[in-house]
């Protein structure tokens, strides 16, 4: 190696790097130390990029296909084991989407989006609270009722003539919640049941309320990550979805309000027993679409038979009415345009929503749904009939 070859492999290596540096023994790396040299200048000190390399290679193929497999692998993992929490985070969210109109109509009337979004929290902290102040003394009363009159109930199990007996047989009631009781392990599991509830109910309230605060910028965010070129059209479907969903939310709440109200009214009216906490079930029943209702019914007919058979048949009756009246007209006038999906796909929305996600996939399947056929109509039916 010449004397000028060794000079400039000693200009490329490092003053920090590998000393000492002894050029004569590093062999081929003292002359790409000298290649590295000459192409090392005060414009690019680093050198310019060099080929890339054949992506046609079989081993580079074979490099892309193993990675990309264990990449997909580890983000079902990843997901797999956040799925509570993003769970979590999915329905804060949607919560946070379903108040943006009330925000965005206070802003528009002038206020600070950070006085608005504390206005409609306080307002809606004061509703439930208030909701709870005179809700509890009357629930703890019906259940410490229900919890007087459990003999006279399993006496009632006991008794093969009457109607209690009857369902025992059939179903074992009295076995199942015998077996729901004995043991400590299930009183501790009841204890860590409802201390996972409350915690998840505060990281609830506090993704909703970052959410609902930081929601125009994360509006934009997602917008960013659109091609400029479809930027434009993105932001008129993305916030024509928003709209159909906040729309929706609010929607749904004041109908399981009425549905709730005429409940306990006509609970009330015939003396049907825990009259409150059945009006509270069927509201929070009825927030779930097509099934909701329908349950709540069903377990409010069947408390309803302990008054007599008649009172029964009349609460059964009762709930048919509601439902078609829910249907036919508090939907179309309450929820207006705001979600426009025909029955078939509510009722399939619903059930998969259901399987997948359980009770928090049938909240939002029919949001979703009308979300996916707003696209289509949008986006994939105007390009299949340009094809």
């Amino acid at each position: 190696m010449s004397s000028f070859a060794d000079s400039d492999a000693d200009h490329a290596h490092h003053d920090q790097v590998g000393q000492p540096h002894d050029a004569t023994a590093e062999g081929p790396v003292a002359d790409a130390e000298a290649e590295a040299a000459r192409i090392s200048d005060s414009d690019r000190p680093l050198g310019t990029i060099g080929k890339r390399f054949d992506r046609r290679s079989p081993f580079l193929i074979g490099l892309y296909a193993a990675a990309g497999v264990a990449v997909t692998y580890g983000l079902v993992l990843v997901l797999t084991g956040l799925r509570e929490m993003l769970l979590l985070v999915g329905v804060a969210l949607f919560i946070a989407v379903g108040l943006e109109p009330l925000v965005s109509w206070l802003v528009r009337h002038r206020l600070p989006r950070w006085l608005a979004v504390t206005t409609v929290f306080l307002g809606v902290a004061a509703v439930i609270g208030g909701f709870l102040a005179a809700a509890i003394p009357v629930v703890v009363e019906q259940a410490t009722q229900l919890v007087q009159r459990a003999p006279e109930y399993l006496q009632q199990a006991q008794d093969n003539s009457s109607w209690l007996g009857k369902l025992n047989d059939r179903f074992h009631l009295r076995q199942a919640v015998e077996d729901s009781l004995s043991g400590g392990a299930g009183l501790l599991d009841a204890g860590l049941a409802v201390f996972g509830a409350v915690s998840d109910l505060l990281i609830l309230i506090v993704l909703t309320i970052y959410f609902v605060v930081d929601l125009p910028r994360i509006r934009v965010a997602l917008y960013r990550l659109v091609p400029n070129s479809r930027r434009p059209r993105a932001i008129l479907i993305g916030d024509a979805i928003s709209a159909k969903v906040g729309g929706y939310v609010l929607g749904n709440v004041v109908i399981s309000v009425i549905a709730g109200a005429t409940t306990l009214i006509w609970l009330l009216v015939f003396n049907v027993p825990f009259a409150l906490l059945l009006a509270i079930a069927v509201a929070v029943l009825d927030l779930v679409p097509v099934i909701g209702s329908i349950i709540g019914g069903a377990v409010a007919s069947l408390v309803a038979l302990t008054v007599s058979g008649p009172v029964c048949l009349a609460t059964i009756g009762f709930f048919v009415l509601y439902r078609l009246v829910e249907d036919y007209v508090l939907v179309p006038r309450i929820i207006g345009n705001a979600v426009k999906v025909p029955a078939l796909v509510t009722v399939l929305a619903v059930i998969l929503g259901g399987a997948l996600l359980g009770v928090v996939g049938a909240l939002v399947a029919i949001p979703v749904a009308a979300a996916v056929l707003l696209v289509a109509e949008e986006v994939l039916y105007p390009r299949l009939d340009r094809a």
